[in-house]
C-alpha cells in the first residue's frame, strides 16, 4: 500500500482531476479508492495493476459524486477540460501524452503566484504532506496551507483550462514547471522526513517529466540543462547507502558503482545547455554536478571549479542555500576555518533558522577543527532539525563521535 501511494498518488489524481474538474473534489476520490484499497486488497489480493484499480476506484467514486450532486455543481466554478471522445470500443478516452504533466501546466498557470504553483503541484502531484511541503519552502505549516487552499479556489475561479499548453503559450509557463520538476527530484532524492533516505518514486517521476519537456521544447536551454542535472546527480543513487541502510557521505561512496551512462548522457547534453549564452541556472547546477561525477577519487574533486561555479549560480540564482552550498565549497576548498567564516553570515538568515544543513555543515568544519564542545552542540542542533531517520542516524553517529572525542 505505502509503495502504491508513493509510486501512483500522482497519476491517479491527475487521471481523477479529468473526471471531476475539481482539485478538492478529486483528492477526495482519491484518498477515497487509497482507503477501499486496504480492505480490498486484504481481501481479495493486491491486483495485477495497482495504479490501475486505484484510478478506476476513483474515478467510479468520483461520478457517483457528481451524478448526485449535479444540480449543485451547476453553480460552481470548475476546471476547464479538453472534450476527448472515446474511440471505437473503448471505454475510456484514448491516453493522453500524461495526465500528470496536464496537472503541473494547470498548478503552474501564470494566474498563481510563483510560490502558490509550486507548493501546489508538490501537494498534489506528490502527494507530500502540507508539512513536508512547507519545510521544503522554510515556511511555517498554517502559511503554506492557507497558501495551497488560495491557489486550489483561484484555479476554479479563474477557470484554468486542464491541458498542456499549445506551443505558443508554453514559454511563460515553462520557468515555474522546470522549478516544480526540480523540487520533485530533491524531495525525491533525500525525503523530507522518513525511514529511507530516498523516494525513488518521485525521482523517477521528475526524470520522466524533465524527458517529456525535453521533448516538447527539444532546444531550450533550461530544459536540457535540468534533464542534465537530474541525470548527473541519479547516477549515485545506487552509493548513497550502505547494504544496511547506513548513509554513506560523497567523500566515502564507491565511485566504480555511479551509473556511467547516465552521466554520459546528462554531460552530453549539459554540453548542449552551456551551448547558449549566458548559461541558465539548470545548466550551471548540472555543471557543479558534472565535476562530482567526472572526478575519479574525492580528493580529486576540483574545488576551485566547483566554487567558481558557485559565484555564476548565486549571481544568477540568490538563495540562502545556494549560499550555504558555496560556503561549504569554500570550506573545502580552503579549509574548515574558512568554510566557518563563509558560514558565519547565514546564521542570521531567518529562512534557514530551521534548515538542518547549516547545523551540519557548522558540526562538521567544527569537528574538522576538533573543537569538540562546539561541535558537540551543532550536532545536537542539527539532529534536533533532521526528519529524515537515515540523515539523523548519520548524524546520531558523528554526535556520539563527538562525545567520545570530548570526554
Amino acid at each position: 500500500m505505502a509503495d502504491a501511494y508513493r509510486r501512483e498518488w500522482g497519476r491517479v489524481l491527475a487521471a481523477t482531476v479529468r473526471v471531476t474538474r475539481d482539485l478538492d473534489l478529486a483528492e477526495e476520490c482519491t484518498q477515497d479508492a487509497y482507503a477501499r484499497a486496504v480492505q480490498a486488497w486484504e481481501r481479495d489480493g493486491i491486483p495485477d495493476r495497482p495504479g490501475a484499480w486505484l484510478t478506476t476506484v476513483a474515478r467510479n467514486r468520483a461520478t457517483d459524486l457528481l451524478r448526485r450532486e449535479t444540480v449543485l455543481r451547476r453553480t460552481l466554478p470548475l476546471l476547464v477540460v479538453d472534450e476527448v471522445e472515446a474511440g471505437p470500443g473503448e471505454s475510456e478516452p484514448p491516453a493522453v501524452p500524461d495526465d500528470r504533466l496536464r496537472l503541473i501546466f494547470t498548478c503552474c498557470h501564470p494566474a498563481l503566484a510563483h510560490e502558490a504553483q509550486v507548493a501546489l503541484t508538490l501537494r498534489l502531484l506528490c502527494g507530500l504532506s502540507t508539512a513536508e511541503v512547507a519545510r521544503a519552502f522554510l515556511v511555517p505549516e498554517p502559511t503554506m496551507a492557507a497558501r495551497i487552499t488560495r491557489a486550489k479556489k483561484k484555479i476554479a475561479a479563474a477557470r484554468i483550462p486542464y491541458r498542456v499548453p499549445a506551443a505558443e503559450e508554453l514559454p511563460p509557463r515553462v520557468g515555474a514547471v522546470l522549478e516544480v520538476v526540480h523540487l520533485v527530484f530533491t524531495t525525491g532524492h533525500t525525503a523530507p522526513a522518513g525511514a529511507r533516505l530516498a523516494r525513488h518514486d518521485l525521482a523517477d517521476s521528475a526524470i520522466r517529466l524533465a524527458r517529456m519537456l525535453h521533448d516538447l521544447l527539444p532546444g531550450d536551454g533550461d530544459v536540457t540543462g535540468l534533464l542534465a542535472l537530474l541525470l548527473l546527480t541519479d547516477a549515485r543513487r545506487e552509493t548513497r547507502t550502505a547494504a544496511d541502510g547506513r548513509l554513506v557521505p560523497l567523500e566515502e561512496q564507491d565511485r566504480t558503482r555511479w551509473d556511467r551512462r547516465r552521466i554520459a548522457e546528462g554531460t552530453a547534453l549539459l554540453t548542449e545547455a552551456l551551448s547558449g549564452r549566458p548559461p541558465a541556472r539548470y545548466a550551471v547546477q548540472a555543471a557543479i554536478a558534472a565535476v562530482h561525477a567526472e572526478a575519479p577519487t574525492w580528493q580529486d574533486t576540483d574545488w576551485t571549479e566547483i566554487c567558481g561555479l558557485y559565484e555564476v549560480l548565486r549571481r544568477l540564482w540568490p538563495n540562502p542555500v545556494v549560499e550555504l552550498n558555496r560556503a561549504v565549497a569554500v570550506g573545502m576548498r580552503d579549509g574548515p576555518e574558512a568554510g566557518l567564516a563563509a558560514l558565519e553570515p547565514l546564521l542570521g538568515e531567518p529562512a534557514l533558522a530551521t534548515y538542518g544543513y547549516l547545523s551540519a555543515a557548522r558540526a562538521d568544519f567544527l569537528r574538522r577543527l576538533r573543537r569538540w564542545d562546539e561541535a558537540l552542540v551543532a550536532y545536537e542542533e542539527a539532529v534536533t532539525l533532521t526528519a529524515n531517520d537515515v540523515e539523523r542516524a548519520f548524524l546520531g553517529a558523528r554526535l556520539a563521535e563527538v562525545r567520545a572525542r570530548r570526554g
